[in-house]
C-alpha cells in the first residue's frame, strides 16, 4: 500500500545525495517552484522514494528546470 502525503519540499525528508539538491532548492527560494514542478510531473502524487531520487539522482535537470546554476 502507498500512502502520499500532501507535503512542501521544505517538510520532505530527503535522504543521501538528495539533501543537497533541496539544501540548494531552499536557499534558492525555488521550493513553490519544485512544488508546482512536481505536481505538473505526477498529478496523482509521487511516493517519497521516488521524489528522494528525483532530487538524488537528477540534480542537473532539476536545477535546470528551476533556472538554478549550482557553483562548482
Amino acid at each position: 500500500m502507498k500512502v502520499y502525503n500532501e507535503i512542501s519540499l521544505d517538510e520532505f525528508d530527503a535522504w543521501s545525495g538528495a539533501v543537497h539538491t533541496k539544501e540548494v532548492i531552499i536557499d534558492n527560494d525555488k521550493e513553490e517552484d519544485f512544488n508546482h514542478l512536481i505536481e505538473e510531473l505526477y498529478p496523482d502524487g509521487i511516493d517519497e522514494t521516488t521524489l528522494n531520487d528525483i532530487l538524488w539522482f537528477d540534480d542537473d535537470w532539476v536545477f535546470e528546470q528551476l533556472g538554478i546554476e549550482e557553483e562548482e
